[in-house]
Formats: C-alpha cells, sequence, structure tokens
C-alpha cells in the first residue's frame, strides 16, 4: 500500500504521463498541470480506508500508481518510459484480481491511447458520461468490466 511518503513519486509519474498524453485536451499554457491540487486528492485517497492505492515498483523506482475501491478503478498509470513495455497490461491484471464486482472506471472520451487499453483488456463503455472536474471540463466517459469478462 502507498504512503504519504509515495506522493512526490506518484504525482511525478502522473504529471508526466498528462503532460505528454493530454496536452490537446489540457494545453499546458492554459490549463497547467494542477499539481496542488491533485497532491491534495492523492493524500486525501491515501487516508481513506476504503480507497487502495499502490505504487507500482520497476528496477526499485515507482514507474506507476493505482487507486481502486472495491468496486472502481480511481486512477491508473504508468511512467512514460514504461509505455510499450507490457508493465501496464501486467499491472492491470493483478489490480483486476483485487476488484471484487463488476467494476467501473472514468476515463476522459480524448484519452484514445487509454481508451484503446481498457477495450483491449475488456472494459466496455456504458454510455453514461460527465464533464471533469478541471477546465475545460472535458468529457469523461463510463467504463465497465465484470468478473464474467474473466471467464470468456
Amino acid at each position: 500500500m502507498a504512503t504519504r511518503d509515495d506522493l512526490e513519486a506518484i504525482m511525478d509519474v502522473q504529471q508526466e504521463g498528462s503532460i505528454r498524453a493530454l496536452s490537446g485536451i489540457f494545453p499546458q499554457d492554459e490549463y497547467p498541470f494542477p499539481r496542488a491540487e491533485l497532491t491534495a486528492r492523492w493524500a486525501r485517497e491515501i487516508d481513506d480506508p476504503d480507497v487502495r492505492v499502490m505504487v507500482i515498483m520497476q528496477d526499485g523506482a515507482v514507474a506507476g500508481y493505482v487507486a481502486s475501491t472495491r468496486d472502481q478503478l480511481l486512477h491508473f498509470g504508468t511512467a512514460t518510459r514504461t509505455w510499450g513495455s507490457g508493465l501496464a497490461m501486467t499491472a492491470h491484471d493483478e489490480i483486476v484480481g483485487l476488484l471484487d464486482r463488476t467494476a467501473r472506471l472514468w476515463v476522459l472520451a480524448g484519452n484514445h491511447r487509454a481508451r484503446r487499453f481498457y477495450e483491449k483488456v475488456g472494459w466496455k463503455p456504458t454510455g453514461r458520461s460527465v464533464p471533469d472536474d478541471f477546465p475545460p471540463h472535458p468529457e469523461l466517459m463510463e467504463y465497465q468490466r465484470s468478473p464474467a469478462h474473466d471467464a470468456t
């Protein structure tokens, strides 16, 4: 389980990946990465007994992060240096094993890389969407994955 001591490393991984993958959605000159707000959110989640926060380690360094409840994948990301290496797939398989019922997640509609990944590993769009909390408030899409997917 992650602790507050992991916050800076989690934030470094998240910031680098977000800027690289989401600059078309959140142009940094208009909507800079909200590090302070996200650090505070991670701290709340680490302190919440209903949220499981973990770091993904590779070669002794934080290479990713995950936060989940029993039925929702809240946050999942890997360091850009690991993209394409299979680390996300391996970590995802372990994470899904911790979800004990039909699970859901929210992903930015414009985050095509993440959407392709989730669809490849069995998540399906539900048709529900909401605006993101952060300006410019892009669309978040809900995805769902049921345990039945693992049996097929």
